[in-house]
């Protein structure tokens, strides 16, 4: 089995990630193991994809969140989180991105409670116990990073292949992606 969380408009979810479930909060919640434990049974997900979502929680709340997933997840199973990128040297995009968001309260940033960049992610993950790969990311000096990844193990649309507004070779908007990895290496 395979979950988005947090998969917003769903037609456009599953035209990205056809086959796979969808959730929003209010059904999933990552921050309650009833609603997870509701749904699936320990070990029964293969795949657990988040795409701007982990930025709505503390790192605090995000490394509970990543411990309630963990059980969840088969052995070797992952999340792919993306996010938005911290180091990405755009002064608007980071304006877009920032604590608790521009604009009205009705804003997607608005309940932005991080703006996470690679090492806060790795980090974030690795306390919870996964091996993290670094697929897209920008570093201190802003210089973009891009490591091949598979669309069909869960396509991330805000990323440097699939998001309309990187063209040309040309970044307009990019995402911090990671596989978090639960590995063998780890100990429930």
């Amino acid at each position: 089995m395979r979950v988005v969380i947090g998969a917003g408009n769903l037609e456009f979810a599953m035209q990205n990630n056809p086959g796979w479930i969808y959730t929003q909060e209010h059904e999933l919640n990552l921050l309650q193991d009833k609603d997870w434990a509701n749904r699936f049974t320990h070990n029964s997900l293969e795949m657990i994809l988040a795409e701007h979502v982990w930025e709505h929680l503390s790192y605090d709340e995000g490394v509970a969140a990543a411990r309630i997933c963990r059980p969840y997840l088969k052995e070797n199973g992952r999340i792919r989180c993306a996010v938005p990128d911290g180091y990405f040297p755009d002064p608007a995009y980071q304006r877009g991105v920032q604590v608790g968001g521009p604009g009205p309260q009705d804003h997607p940033a608005a309940s932005h409670k991080m703006v996470h960049n690679y090492q806060s992610i790795k980090n974030m993950f690795e306390e919870a116990g996964y091996q993290v790969d670094l697929l897209e990311y920008c570093d201190e000096e802003g210089e973009f990073h891009y490591h091949p990844w598979n669309a069909s193990d869960g396509l991330i649309y805000r990323s440097k292949r699939f998001d309309h507004r990187n063209r040309a070779g040309d970044l307009g908007f990019v995402s911090l992606i990671v596989d978090a990895w639960k590995g063998s290496l780890y100990c429930d």
